[in-house]
């Protein structure tokens, strides 16, 4: 399989093309030095925030980049934090990835690649608790109900597949385990 860096706005503005290119194509990946280099962006700083912006100036591109990815069933990776010995930084731009829905970040440095893996694998209580919703919907599917209410809050075909989305990556991180 192919994967593809997203790196100038040029490829940011074809993302979608890029993304729907029929054959081997399985990741997208972002790019955020060159990409901000190509934008022309004030930053000196790889993948990390310009605290003049008021929030994540990445945050269009690597949501851009992940719903095209989405749509055309691939994966969706964030690239490079520079700052290395900045493990608080690395885990917020990871955990600000992860939200968006990006499966991934590049580890530039030997330290960041346990940060990567805490961000992205689902902590045991949010496994705990997809699997709750699975059994939960189960009871309610059998009693002819299209949504259920699980502490409080109501749960529908959507938490499902959130819920599976959860246990996808748990099953996997558990299978390399076992190798």
């Amino acid at each position: 399989g192919l994967e593809a860096l997203i790196e100038t706005a040029l490829g940011m503005a074809n993302v979608e093309a890029i993304a729907a290119t029929p054959g081997r194509l399985e990741a997208m990946h972002f790019g955020v030095a060159d990409y901000a280099a190509s934008n022309k962006a004030r930053t000196v700083n790889i993948g990390g925030l310009n605290p003049d912006y008021p929030g994540d100036q990445w945050h269009f591109a690597l949501s851009r980049m992940t719903v095209a990815c989405r749509a055309y069933g691939l994966r969706a990776i964030d690239g490079p934090f520079g700052d290395f010995s900045d493990p608080e930084g690395y885990m917020a731009a990871a955990r600000r990835a992860a939200a968006l829905g990006i499966e991934g970040k590049w580890a530039i440095h030997p330290s960041q690649i346990a940060l990567a893996n805490d961000v992205f694998s689902p902590p045991e209580k949010e496994v705990t608790r997809a699997r709750r919703i699975l059994e939960v919907l189960k009871e309610a599917e059998a009693l002819g109900k299209g949504a259920a209410a699980l502490d409080g809050k109501m749960i529908d075909a959507a938490s499902e597949r959130m819920a599976r989305n959860v246990l996808v990556v748990s099953e996997a991180i558990e299978r390399a385990g076992q190798t």
